[in-house]
């Protein structure tokens, strides 16, 4: 098993930045591959960025050149940096962990691990 804990998120305003960490505990092959993703009221969760087993980083496309994953794996932790934050980026965000992994989800919520969601909501 994987146990993730997630920190970050809040407010902000439209154009702000925000930074969220995730670590992971248990299983290392179970953390091998992580991800970010989100879930909007009425929508359905989606997939925000991962990170495979051979470090490959994959971005949905709305985040593309605004968010970074990083993942330090000497400190199991997994990180997304968010800059020029909008509106439509307002959600739920969840830490993932499982291999394989994909930034298109296909709702199946025993496909990852996940943590407990942290807010982000831009103004």
């Amino acid at each position: 098993d994987v146990q993730l804990v997630e920190s970050g998120g809040g407010s902000v305003q439209a154009g702000g930045s925000l930074r969220l960490s995730c670590v992971a505990s248990g299983s290392s092959d179970g953390s091998a591959c992580m991800g970010w993703f989100r879930q909007a009221p009425g929508k359905e969760r989606e997939g925000v960025a991962v990170i495979d087993y051979d470090g490959v980083i994959t971005y949905t496309d709305s985040v593309k050149g605004r968010f970074t994953l990083s993942k330090d794996s000497a400190k199991n932790t997994l990180y997304l940096e968010m800059n020029s934050l909008k509106p439509e980026d307002t959600a739920m965000y969840y830490c993932a962990a499982g291999c394989p992994v994909a930034v298109r989800y296909d709702n199946n919520p025993k496909r990852y691990y996940w943590d407990q969601g942290t807010q982000v909501t831009v103004s």
